[in-house]
């Protein structure tokens, strides 16, 4: 998605990874990483980290902050970024290697998958908790009870709008579907669309789609639903009236960020890691407020994105020890606050919110959501991916005229 993190990024490989894992976890019989120091030896003095932050400013944030955490917990760090598609199959080869490393970031949505596996470490063993966590962070990085992971910082979605051109047609932020829907239509015109969001067949669309579709009630243990069809309903009028582009089925969200940033539409849905590339096109005047709900006063469920940090199964107990302080000082208040200032994101401690909007006040609508935001595998686990490309199977599906919405939504469900 961005240099902060793909949110909506690469599930595909997950749904395999809890019949892969325990196969390569019983062939290495539960050996120790012996390139990061002797095995259960109690005198571990460097760790292997692994992530996914390959790009600035995250690259070099991280490896400061490990390095920092490194020497208040006693080791030196050997840290390796890897690009975020790759991070599933290089698991699973480190699985059956041997080589898995001390410390790990992944994307949330695949905690559940690999702690199922048996090839993470419970994060309660070593007296880690998850208290003043929102309940969002807590169900993605929870597995049977237990807590497996911990991430420091967090995005989702909310409403970019051009302040201009909604000052020149006056016109404050709209706060329902409605008021939505009747803005949009007045903000297009000529080559400008009133609204501009991703419906694109991968879960980049379905990511973009949740919002509308849990904050109206729906779920996605049953996405033939009342709720679910009005949303997605909801998305076809748009279209249909010109308020937004048909092109939407084909657009990623850095496509979106591209059509605001032309101006070609006055309002987009899209997350915090679009501020950099928005900031070097300082002409364009921009604001950001929290996704309409459909009736005012409504609750704005989000989706949780971002990345978490995990203490894999080694085998040895010293250097997991040493990992989990590691762990631990990533997600101190100090450094969560400075990770979200560095990346674009917001802290994931609901306490932590209000201190960031002080001085990062454009954050605010998605701290806003914090409280709220819904871990996309909190309900199906692994079963996630099945919903997923149903739910953008049939969100292509009814914005293309292919089916009404609760018909697509029932072919995509059973198909």
């Amino acid at each position: 998605m961005t240099r902060r993190r793909a949110i909506y990024r690469r599930l595909t490989a997950t749904a395999a990874v809890a019949l892969a894992l325990p196969l390569a976890l019983a062939a290495c019989g539960g050996g120790g990483n012996d390139a990061a120091g002797g095995s259960g030896s109690g005198s571990a003095t460097r760790l292997t980290v692994q992530d996914t932050f390959v790009t600035e400013p995250g690259k070099s944030f991280y490896q400061k902050e490990l390095d920092a955490c490194g020497k208040e917990a006693g080791v030196t760090i050997d840290h390796q970024a890897i690009p975020g598609a790759s991070i599933i199959a290089k698991v699973l080869q480190q699985a059956s290697s041997r080589t898995l490393p001390d410390v790990l970031s992944i994307d949330n949505p695949d905690v559940q998958q690999i702690a199922a596996s048996g090839a993470l470490a419970p994060l309660s063993d070593f007296g880690i908790s998850a208290d003043g966590y929102s309940q969002g962070v807590t169900d993605a990085n929870s597995y049977q009870g237990k807590l497996y992971g911990l991430q420091p910082t967090t995005n989702t979605l909310a409403l970019f709008y051009n302040k201009d051109i909604l000052a020149k047609a006056g016109i404050t932020p709209p706060t329902t579907w409605a008021e939505l829907q009747t803005d949009a239509k007045k903000l297009t015109s000529g080559s400008r669309y009133g609204l501009a969001f991703s419906a694109i067949n991968t879960y980049e669309g379905t990511w973009q789609f949740l919002p509308f579709m849990w904050s109206n009630g729906g779920d996605e243990k049953d996405i033939a639903t009342p709720q679910t069809a009005e949303a997605l309903q909801l998305w076809v009028d748009l279209v249909k009236s010109g308020s937004a582009s048909k092109s939407v089925v084909t657009w990623g969200q850095e496509d979106v960020n591209d059509q605001f940033m032309a101006g070609k539409a006055a309002m987009m849905i899209n997350g915090p890691w679009q501020f950099p590339v928005l900031a070097a096109k300082p002409d364009v005047h921009y604001g950001v407020a929290s996704l309409p709900v459909k009736q005012a006063g409504a609750k704005v469920v989000g989706p949780l994105g971002g990345a978490t940090w995990v203490v894999p199964q080694t085998g040895d107990k010293d250097k997991q020890a040493k990992a989990a302080k590691v762990v631990q000082c990533l997600n101190s208040d100090t450094n969560m606050l400075n990770d979200a200032k560095t990346n674009d994101a917001v802290p994931t401690k609901t306490a932590l919110g209000q201190q960031l909007v002080a001085t990062e006040p454009q954050l605010k609508a998605f701290v806003d959501e914090v409280p709220s935001l819904r871990s996309r595998t909190g309900e199906l686990g692994a079963q996630w991916t099945k919903a997923a490309t149903a739910i953008y199977t049939a969100v292509q599906s009814a914005l293309t005229g292919g089916a009404q919405p609760m018909e697509a939504l029932q072919q995509a469900q059973h198909g």
